[in-house]
């Protein structure tokens, strides 16, 4: 039977740094133009409730949000208009008082996984305390979806995890700021990115950000990257939506030629001192 369809759209805004109330109606704005549009499944930026750039752990902890709180629940309301899936990047107070970048997920029936980023960049060490939980996988009437936060998809043994675990699609709110590339380069981001979608024949959804702030541009690299490592969308635009329409199903297929499979052809016991401690 032929895999269904799916529109996934990432919608790459510019967060206000800590403004919490208007950044979460923003997203909300957002959500709902995407599923009005068709978007099953919808991406938002990394920290998309409080900007990033924070100068102390008091601005960050004045930016910061509960998992459960109301304001965050109502994606879900707009996500259940069309049956879809929402993941996106926020300002985590734990209930243990301390802070994470986090994504959340949400669909109709309220809150399908949150998960806090494992690998931090640089100065988030200074803010955020690292997640200890392996990434989810969500099962939904369109497919398998993983979650991974920014700085993660640079180890490639999490994409690689999530797509032995059955992930189909790789979700990845980002926040990327510029760095020096040759000219008609991809990102190395992106690239990235496109190599761990090939690596283990999974879609990747890359949402990056936009605006400037505190002087830091952003690079805007938000890409749809398919099973075969190619941008089947992408957008430069301050604020803009990449949306595509995949065969989310196509990823269950691994094999290269009829000899080659990116899964069964690996050799783990060769493998130990990649993963020793």
């Amino acid at each position: 039977m032929e895999p269904t369809v799916t529109r996934v759209a990432c919608v790459q805004l510019a967060p206000v740094l800590g403004d919490l109330a208007g950044n979460i109606e923003r997203a909300r704005a957002a959500v709902r133009a995407a599923v009005a549009d068709g978007a099953r499944i919808v991406v938002l930026p990394e920290l998309a409730t409080s900007g990033y750039l924070f100068a102390t752990a008091d601005e960050a902890r004045a930016a910061a949000v509960a998992a459960g709180d109301p304001r965050l629940a109502a994606w879900a309301d707009d996500a259940a208009r069309g049956e879809a899936l929402v993941i996106a990047g926020f300002c985590e107070l734990g209930e243990d008082g301390r802070l994470y970048n986090s994504a959340i997920a949400l669909d109709g029936s309220g809150t399908r996984a949150v998960y806090r980023k494992t690998h931090l960049w640089d100065r988030e060490k200074e803010f955020f305390t690292p997640g200890r939980a392996d990434p989810p996988v969500i099962a939904t009437p369109y497919g398998r979806v993983g979650i991974l936060i920014c700085y993660d998809l640079e180890f490639p043994e999490m994409p690689r995890s999530l797509a032995l675990r059955g992930a189909d699609l790789v979700a990845v709110p980002t926040n990327w700021p510029v760095v020096p590339r040759p000219d008609g380069e991809h990102p190395p981001e992106v690239v990235a990115a496109m190599a761990a979608a090939r690596a283990s024949r999974v879609f990747v959804a890359c949402c990056d950000r936009s605006g400037t702030e505190r002087g830091e541009r952003w690079t805007r690299g938000t890409a749809l990257i398919d099973t075969d490592g190619w941008i089947r969308a992408s957008t430069r635009d301050e604020g803009g939506r990449a949306t595509a329409d995949l065969r989310l199903g196509d990823a269950r297929g691994k094999r290269l030629t009829e000899l080659a499979d990116v899964l069964a052809d690996r050799r783990p016991e060769l493998y130990g001192p990649l993963t020793d401690r």
